[in-house]
């Protein structure tokens, strides 16, 4: 079983960044912050966890308005470090553990957290600014593997102090329940005091922050118990990102050691480090293992319904390159490109030779199999003019007179709009389905 090792709570302005890129390590009005995560990189190097879950919020880099979630829980194999506008930082991507991030999905979803989840999306300074600190790294090599949580703290409503908390203890439950051996540690990110916007810019507030370090390690609940206003009055609105915290205490034991803490006001914000470890009592497996069928209660009996393939985590990871070209069938440009020359726009979006032949072929129920969601074979149908029955009889194998009989009106459609739905006339001679197009006549829908 995994096993939780301790947690580590860091500030993650860009300053310490700055000063890591700039090597401030032995200037004295940047030295602190160095001196101050040293142990907990220590003690990194020692313990050689396997994973870590990381805890930030993105800072609309990544994550814009145009959808925001409260919890997003990243799946990838690897997390690039991304451009906040002036070049991106000379740092490796983070290597993932897609394994344990998908357990850790499940988990949480099954104790009902309503999650989201992100692939293809590179991390900014709430990830790397700390991260390119704590860990010794050989060359490109990062020494451990990450499942990163971007928490949405920026455009309120945001998740209250509680919320968090729980989502910890729900985090505990996870990890604990993953069936390999791993060490993990889990991070988290943000504050202490500051606010960055409006005529309190530059609010800090050092007896705060201090009490803070001492309650997230003695008293969570108390913290747990306060509004965002409270957070904001006494740290900065900004500074109310430090609920981040709580789900990293909220994944640890009741009982902690505190290892190692310090606290440095250089200049906008409070840098804080802590380090506990657990001093959990040992659960019986059967209780994890409980857990574990829970989790799988939802699906179980599925996999009897023939033909039938849920989309999950797995075959997202998996077809994800196909299922993104695919999808940018929504893109007029995109699609005239490949409508004008397939081969390029297979080499463009780096297909692999099995994904283009999969294309290629109109493979639809080969598409399924691989890992493609049926909403890309929609949008594919509509560019190249073939309809959503011709797909649906190709799925079960069957011609499409054969599957129209099954059907209580022997209409035809697809997701094509404008002059391609108003003029499409379907030809059942063409082994495809694909369409002409007639003026004035319009398949029903």
């Amino acid at each position: 079983m995994a096993t939780i090792i301790g947690g580590i709570g860091v500030s993650h302005t860009p300053t310490i960044g700055f000063a890591y890129d700039t090597h401030k390590q032995n200037d004295p009005a940047w030295a602190p912050i160095f001196e101050g995560f040293e142990p907990i990189r220590a003690w990194l190097k020692e313990k050689r966890p396997d994973a870590l879950v990381y805890i930030f919020n993105d800072h609309v880099t990544s994550f814009f308005f145009d959808h925001y979630s409260a919890f997003a829980l990243g799946i990838d194999q690897e997390y690039a470090v991304a451009d906040e506008g002036g070049g991106r930082r000379e740092l490796p991507p983070a290597p993932g553990h897609p394994e344990l991030a998908r357990h850790v999905g499940v988990s949480l979803m099954t104790d009902e957290f309503d999650m989201s989840f992100f692939q293809d999306k590179p991390l900014d300074h709430g990830f790397f600014s700390p991260m390119s600190v704590l860990l010794e790294r050989d060359g490109a090599h990062w020494p451990t593997r990450i499942v990163p949580l971007q928490v949405g703290v920026l455009q309120f409503p945001i998740p209250t102090a509680a919320r968090c908390y729980k989502l910890g203890q729900a985090l505990r439950r996870a990890i604990e329940s993953y069936p390999e051996d791993l060490r993990v540690a889990v991070v988290a990110t943000g504050g202490l005091s500051h606010q960055v916007h409006g005529e309190r810019a530059g609010f800090n507030n050092v007896s705060w922050d201090k009490q803070f370090l001492d309650a997230i390690t003695h008293d969570p609940a108390a913290l747990a118990a306060m509004t965002h206003a409270e957070y904001a009055e006494l740290g900065g609105l900004e500074g109310a990102e430090v609920i981040m915290w709580l789900i990293m205490r909220g994944a640890l034991s009741a009982s902690v050691r505190k290892v190692h803490s310090t606290y440095y006001l250089p200049s906008m914000t409070g840098i804080a480090t802590l380090l506990l470890e657990n001093e959990a009592a040992d659960v019986p497996a059967a209780s994890h293992e409980r857990h574990r069928q829970r989790m799988q209660r939802q699906l179980q009996g599925a996999e009897r319904l023939t033909g039938t393939y849920p989309f999950d985590h797995a075959a997202s990871l998996k077809a994800y390159r196909l299922n993104r070209f695919l999808h940018r069938m929504i893109v007029p440009e995109h699609r005239a490109r490949f409508l004008a020359d397939e081969e390029a726009a297979f080499a463009e979006a780096g297909l692999s030779e099995e994904e283009r032949q999969l294309v290629r072929q109109r493979d639809w129920r080969g598409m399924i199999h691989y890992g493609v969601i049926f909403f890309m074979l929609e949008k594919l149908g509509a560019a190249v003019g073939v309809s959503n029955l011709h797909i649906y009889a190709a799925m079960r194998g069957e011609p499409l007179e054969e599957f129209l009989k099954t059907r209580n009106a022997k209409v035809m459609y697809s997701v094509a709009g404008g002059a391609a739905a108003k003029g499409a006339v379907w030809d059942s001679a063409k082994p495809d389905g694909a369409a002409t197009e007639q003026a004035g006549i319009a398949s029903p829908s």
